[in-house]
């Protein structure tokens, strides 16, 4: 049975405290974009893709999920842990030396969870069209599902590749656009302007849908159930999730500042205590 909505959000809060801690604990990481996202991904692995028990690296008979922008390994590490892949008490070795969990998602670990390196920004959906074309020679009828950063659009590489995904009819991908509207030196106007990313990708011939509110649990189940429900049609799918950089700690959001800095001891305690749960299950 799926979790209800109060489930997915007590267990979202439960990430945030995961992703607070991680990064708070080597001074190093990106928490804004993991903390935007969160929702997202919690939802992603407990209410819409369809999983197997258990893991390993041919993905048959299931959905796939690549990270494409992978600085936000916080909180792919912790939705991971938390959904049963590996034991949540590893999140305690993140960025350390000799942990599977490195500041950047590899494979040469063998982490569970983790089907591609990524954090060279531009190559998931590469990858994920590579894979969404596999399933379809396996008669396997499965999705391929990827996540971006809107600031990762800027990279060539994409382009050549959401050209190729409509020119091939690869119809068994949804690749979700996470649009904070900020990167590492600023907000993604200011960096390189993209205009009308929904207009880009319509121009390319995708089917192109917004959740508006990319934070907001039940919209984001809206959201994705429509786009399961648009593939196989001919075009992949592309989801704009309008998110905020930071969420759920008031002085992370509404700035590029948290893109990549560790909150120290005092910041932690405030964004903590911004995100309690009696139910929190340390690791």
């Amino acid at each position: 049975m799926k979790p209800n909505t109060q489930q997915l959000n007590d267990l979202t809060i439960q990430v945030r405290r995961d992703i607070l801690r991680m990064v708070h604990a080597v001074n190093s990481g990106h928490p804004g974009g993991s903390l935007g996202c969160t929702e997202f991904l919690v939802t992603l692995y407990q209410n819409i893709m369809e999983r197997k028990e258990g893991f390993d690296m041919d993905g048959i008979g299931e959905d796939l999920f690549f990270l494409s922008n992978g600085h936000i390994s916080p909180v792919f590490y912790s939705v991971l842990a938390r959904s049963g892949y590996f034991p949540a008490a590893e999140l305690a070795t993140f960025r350390l030396i000799n942990s599977r969990l490195q500041g950047h998602p590899t494979t040469h670990d063998g982490l569970p969870g983790i089907r591609i390196a990524s954090g060279s920004l531009g190559q998931g959906l590469s990858v994920g069209i590579g894979a969404a074309q596999a399933k379809k020679l396996n008669g396997d009828n499965h999705i391929i599902y990827t996540l971006h950063g809107d600031g990762e659009l800027q990279e060539g590489q994409n382009w050549e590749a959401i050209m190729y995904a409509a020119a091939k009819k690869v119809d068994n991908l949804i690749a979700t656009i996470d649009l904070n509207g900020k990167q590492i030196d600023g907000t993604t106007d200011e960096v390189l302007a993209m205009g009308s990313i929904r207009a880009k990708f319509e121009a390319f011939d995708w089917d192109v849908l917004e959740i508006e509110k990319g934070n907001d649990i039940e919209a984001i189940i809206a959201g994705m159930n429509d786009a399961k429900s648009r593939t196989g049609k001919g075009k992949p799918v592309c989801v704009l999730l309008h998110t905020e950089m930071g969420n759920g700690v008031d002085f992370m959001m509404y700035s590029h500042a948290w893109h990549g800095k560790a909150p120290n001891d005092t910041q932690l305690e405030i964004a903590l205590g911004q995100n309690y749960t009696a139910a929190e299950s340390d690791y």
